[in-house]
């Protein structure tokens, strides 16, 4: 069975006023829990053959951090960036053919997305992972949540 990953970036910046939304980097809990969340992933065996990021600065960041854990490159998708669960399914869709995929993305498009596919409002702060199963014909249909069944979130302050 293929597996979908969603990660919320790790916590950015606020610190400078006026910065561009798109230009704030992760704060130092986001450099810490976003390589974490990549190790904890790496334990669980669920490591991507593809990881998908947001062009924003910090999910980039988050995205690197991860990658460089796993041992794997990042594909910048500029439509993750702010993604409506709409754009999610869209650029989604496109990747279903990759075994394990993690996407890295932004609140409140991805937490809709975990929240509709749950059936039940699933809570994704920062670094959060939400992990899920997809059935194999995902790729024809039309509507690609009916075809993912989540199987938990982890959250880097519930881990311990």
């Amino acid at each position: 069975m293929k597996t979908l990953l969603l990660m919320r970036h790790a916590k950015s910046s606020w610190s400078e006023p006026g910065m561009d939304d798109h230009d704030r980097p992760l704060n130092k809990r986001g450099i810490r829990d976003a390589p974490r969340m990549g190790n904890w992933l790496k334990e669980r065996g669920l490591i991507p053959s593809l990881i998908l990021s947001s062009s924003a600065l910090r999910a980039q960041q988050t995205a690197q951090s991860v990658a460089l854990t796993l041992d794997e490159k990042v594909e910048v998708v500029e439509d993750l960036y702010l993604a409506s669960v709409g754009t999610w399914k869209h650029v989604l869709k496109s990747y279903f053919n990759n075994d394990i995929v993690l996407a890295i993305g932004h609140n409140p498009g991805l937490e809709e997305l975990v929240s509709r596919v749950a059936a039940n409002y699933e809570r994704m702060p920062t670094a959060a992972v939400a992990w899920f199963e997809i059935q194999e014909d995902a790729e024809q249909a039309d509507d690609i949540l009916t075809k993912l069944s989540l199987q938990t979130v982890w959250r880097p302050k519930e881990l311990g």
